[in-house]
Parts: C-alpha cells; sequence; structure tokens
C-alpha cells in the first residue's frame, strides 16, 4: 500500500477541502492526476483505485465543498450560481496546492463539474477524463427513449444534511423530478424519512438536462470519456462529443461489466485506461 496524506486545505473564504494525496518519489515533476468524486461521494470511494493510480505520479482526491469532511458553506439558491461557487471551489483549492497544470478526471456530477472548471480554466488541465458523466446526454424527443436515472442518490443525500446546497436548487431537465425512481431499497429503509419533497431529484433533472458545451473547449485540450458498459448513463453521448469536436483528441470507451460506478464495479479495467492515459502526459 502506498503511503498517503490526508489534510484539509483552507480555501480564501476560510471553508476547508479536504484532501488525500500520494506523491510517489519516482512521480516527481510529473503531471498530477485529481480525482472529483460524483454525488453523494468522498475521497474513500476511491480506495480501489488510489494505489495504482498513485504509483507512478501525484494524485489528489478532495471532497467537494458540501461533501464528506470539507466544509459546507452557504451557496447561491440558483443551479448556475452554485455551479460557478463549485467551479470557484476548485481553483481555489488548485492555487492553495501550488499545482500548476493536472490531469482532471471527474465522475458524475465530479464529471459535470470538471468539465466546467475546464471550460472556464483550460489553461490548468493537460488531460480532461469525464467518468458517466451528468449533463451530456442528448435530450430525447421520444419520451419512451428516456432512460430514468437511479435514484438512490436522494437518499444518499441525507448523509449530507438539509443544509447542503444542492438541496436548494430548483431546475428544469430531460427527465423531470417525477420521473425519478428510486431503485435502492436498502437507501429507501435508511434514509427516505429525510426526504418528503423531490429536492434531489430535481437536481438530478438540472444536471441532465445542460445543453452540451464542451464543444467550447479549446480544439488542444483532449479528452477521453470512460463508461460503464452496463450503466444507465447514455454512452453514446461520447460518441456525440466526438462529433462536436472533430479537429481533437476525443476518445471513448465502455468498460465491460461495470455500471454507473465503473471505478469500484471494474477497478482493474479501470486503473489501467487511466494509467495508460495518464502515461500519455508528462
Amino acid at each position: 500500500w502506498s503511503q498517503f496524506v490526508g489534510r484539509y486545505v483552507t480555501l480564501p473564504g476560510r471553508a476547508r477541502i479536504w484532501t488525500v494525496s500520494l506523491c510517489p518519489e519516482q512521480g516527481e515533476g510529473r503531471t498530477p492526476l485529481v480525482l472529483v468524486h460524483g454525488f453523494g461521494g468522498g475521497v474513500g470511494l476511491w480506495v480501489l483505485n488510489l494505489d495504482r493510480l498513485g504509483a507512478r505520479r501525484p494524485l489528489h482526491a478532495f471532497d467537494l465543498l458540501g461533501f464528506g469532511r470539507s466544509s459546507r458553506p452557504p451557496f447561491p439558491h440558483d443551479a448556475q450560481g452554485a455551479e460557478a461557487e463549485f467551479v470557484r471551489s476548485i481553483e481555489d483549492w488548485r492555487r492553495e496546492m501550488g499545482i500548476t497544470t493536472m490531469i482532471l478526471l471527474g465522475h458524475s456530477l465530479g464529471g459535470f463539474l470538471a468539465a466546467s472548471y475546464s471550460l472556464t480554466y483550460p489553461e490548468r488541465v493537460k488531460h480532461l477524463i469525464l467518468v458517466d458523466p451528468w449533463g451530456f446526454p442528448v435530450r430525447p424527443t421520444d419520451p419512451s427513449q428516456i432512460r430514468p436515472p437511479p435514484t438512490w442518490v436522494k437518499a444518499m443525500a441525507a448523509v449530507l444534511g438539509r443544509s447542503n446546497p444542492l438541496a436548494v436548487l430548483r431546475v428544469a431537465g430531460p427527465w423531470g423530478p417525477g420521473l425519478v425512481q428510486r431503485f435502492r431499497p436498502d437507501f429507501k429503509q435508511k434514509f427516505a424519512e429525510f426526504f418528503e419533497d423531490d429536492t434531489i431529484s430535481e437536481y438530478i433533472y438540472h444536471c441532465n438536462a445542460q445543453a452540451p458545451r464542451i464543444h467550447l473547449l479549446p480544439r488542444e485540450l483532449p479528452i477521453t470519456l470512460i463508461y460503464g458498459a452496463e450503466s444507465w448513463i447514455d454512452t453514446s453521448t461520447g460518441r456525440r462529443v466526438r462529433e462536436l469536436r472533430p479537429h481533437s483528441y476525443v476518445r471513448h470507451l465502455a468498460i465491460a461489466g461495470a455500471s454507473h460506478h465503473v471505478y469500484a464495479d471494474q477497478p482493474a479495467a479501470f486503473n489501467a485506461a487511466v494509467q495508460e492515459i495518464c502515461d500519455s502526459v508528462d
């Protein structure tokens, strides 16, 4: 097992972001890999990936504000404002960490935010890796084609508390709060009492309604999209991103036997794929 360091990184506004870092001696001087977790997640969910991915280069994983061990500051009450605040906090964290450029990997909501960060600060990202990301599906016109997302995240949000900034977002998108159905009975039994309304499902609704902005990224920024072959996320959007960026590097791959949590469902295959990407970067 690799040695790692866990610490709080204090941002200019005094909010603190819990960060876990692995800095192997043989990786000194190489571009660090930064992991951004999904909704209801935290750094602990990368436990099957940290050793392998941090073996040959610095690796940093952090809890987004409002999640895990990080601070829960007040956020704007509108979705766009909250998104901008998340992006700003990631940039503040980068500066405090002294990271010049990075390989940025985001899963699910973390993929949505990693893409948003890269749109705002593209000069800081050497390679963008989006793992089963929210916010990229092409909206189907036929309701029968809509693939319902799992809503265990509604129950998971109970862990974060009612004060979480995500709970104030009221937005729109392709699925709609009324279409979001719970499929994890264990979470339902544990946490459903905390959520009588549709707050979290509305946020999922928003994230999947975003018009793709990926074509606005600089053409020289390489992008890899990794999907679970059995995921509820629409994997065809990887090909759509390639169409939107015909003169840029876009790679799209699906990992067999993996669902939405690709990194945990098939960790060996996921680690090998990410390691290959990282090896292409200094």
